[in-house]
């Protein structure tokens, strides 16, 4: 690659990172485009050049010093909270339900609850994804520390005609072992055309994760991952379920914790997961999809951790 061609890249590459929001990688490839123009007397109108990439430096310092102080408050702008939606959601499906689903999980692992929540009150809307959109609302207002307002949501799609009984009776008993679990024994109403019926074993749900396509899936609310080496080698520890989509989990890991998912990269399978459900316990296996420093928004420093369930 020739020197023009070398630098006409490093300043389209740092372009195109500055309209998606990476200033700091926007940063970095003009730096590189400014070395190079500075180390060869050749180039034409070389202080002009210079001059330019500077101007682009400093506004990009400038926009980096904005973003921080919104990063503070806590609220990103909404041409951030599109970038989270686009950069974070894991899924590479089409279907437009099943995207608009995994943005707004994606808003949530970040923090963005009040938007998060705003798109999943949308999305119950669609009877594709009514249950899921639901049972992820119920998990965003636990993590905005709003237990009672579960409980009320619950109310609501009750009294509501666009929820169906057999759709409710699918979230209740998910709604109330969430509950339990943070000491809340609560006996959510039984939908008036539903009663109740024998849970299926454990042996029986092995059936959800036969194939990969399959849209029904057991809800898991917390994993148990046995390390082989690390700080926690030969222990099992567990963790909370944040998300989850499918057969997708979404973990949020402290950054105290960041010593325990050292060797949790990208690609990585798991043999031993003990996976708690409301209606069974079982063993399995997983590949971490993903993990990701978050930096933006309250959760800024910690991890998300995306666990794929697959067969042992």
């Amino acid at each position: 690659m020739d020197l023009k061609t070398k630098i006409k890249s490093l300043l389209q590459e740092a372009e195109i990172y500055r309209t998606q929001g990476l200033l700091n990688e926007a940063k970095e490839k003009y730096k590189g485009a400014l070395a190079i123009i500075q180390e060869n007397d050749r180039i034409k109108n070389k202080q002009n050049l210079l001059a330019a990439i500077a101007k682009k430096i400093r506004s990009l310092e400038s926009d980096h010093d904005v973003l921080e102080r919104e990063l503070e408050s806590h609220e990103l702008s909404s041409k951030a909270q599109d970038l989270i939606k686009k950069l974070f959601s894991f899924s590479d499906k089409k279907d437009k339900d099943e995207a608009a689903l995994e943005g707004a999980i994606a808003l949530a692992k970040f923090g963005q609850f009040e938007s998060a929540l705003a798109e999943f009150n949308e999305l119950v809307k669609r009877d594709s994804i009514r249950v899921i959109a639901a049972k992820n609302m119920i998990r965003c207002h636990l993590a905005n520390g709003s237990l009672d307002k579960t409980i009320t949501k619950y109310q609501e799609w009750m009294s509501s005609d666009n929820f169906p009984d057999d759709q409710l009776e699918a979230l209740r008993p998910y709604l109330e072992d969430i509950l339990r679990k943070n000491g809340k024994e609560s006996s959510l109403p039984l939908p008036s055309a539903i009663s109740d019926t024998p849970v299926e074993s454990p042996d029986e749900m092995s059936q959800y994760y036969e194939k990969e396509e399959s849209v029904e899936f057991l809800d898991i609310t917390s994993i148990g991952i046995n390390f082989d080496s690390g700080p926690a080698q030969g222990k099992m520890v567990e963790f909370d379920v944040n998300f989850q989509s499918g057969n997708m989990l979404s973990l949020i890991i402290s950054s105290k914790d960041q010593d325990l998912i050292e060797d949790l990269k990208s690609g990585v399978k798991l043999n031993n997961i003990q996976y708690y459900s409301p209606i069974a316990i079982f063993k399995g296996a997983g590949i971490v999809s993903s993990r990701t420093q978050i930096e933006n928004g309250p959760k800024r420093g910690d991890f998300c951790l995306d666990i794929k369930i697959v067969n042992q």
